[in-house]
């Protein structure tokens, strides 16, 4: 995947280059630990290393230097539904482009597999609108909601959105 560079801003020092690619086996543990951060501050579902592992190959990651500054992954349900999961940027990385670099990856990702739909769950609806995501219903993902949404502690109070992106209609 193509070497993409961090945006800074005026007067900023050079940043280093973030890298997104495929993530490896050596990456699970910090995978774990960025996406399990997350999940205490109620923000995604953890995630084990077993069930990383086992996934690998839908991950993406974004690195510099060997760190695991970001992360996201697709799930897939049936061959027509995919979801965008566990997308993940380090607290002290947010805000420089890092999650729309890993969503700009994995659609491509998902366009070179042949997937002719994406949808999230999400609290940030306007991060995935940039992106062509539609608001949706959840009741178009009763597979998500068997998956996921049955282990939630919010299940009965969820405040997420049901996005869309349908990548056969650009």
């Amino acid at each position: 995947m193509e070497k993409i560079e961090r945006e800074g801003g005026a007067g900023a020092v050079a940043p280093a280059p973030v890298t997104i690619r495929r993530a490896a086996p050596g990456d699970v543990q910090g995978i774990v630990v960025l996406v399990n951060h997350h999940a205490r501050l109620g923000q995604l579902l953890p995630r084990s290393l077993r069930s990383i592992n086992s996934t690998i190959d839908d991950w993406l990651v974004a690195v510099v230097g060997g760190e695991i500054l970001g992360c996201v992954s697709l799930l897939r349900y049936t061959s027509g539904l995919v979801e965008v999961r566990s997308l993940a940027v380090g607290e002290n990385r947010q805000g420089l482009g890092i999650g729309s670099k890993l969503m700009q990856e994995l659609i491509i990702v998902a366009r070179k597999r042949n997937i002719p739909k994406l949808f999230a769950l999400t609290r940030v609806v306007g991060f995935f609108e940039r992106f062509g995501f539609k608001v949706t219903d959840k009741a178009f993902f009763p597979e998500k909601v068997w998956h996921d949404c049955q282990q939630c502690p919010l299940r009965d109070n969820c405040d997420e959105t049901a996005v869309v992106l349908d990548l056969l209609a650009e």
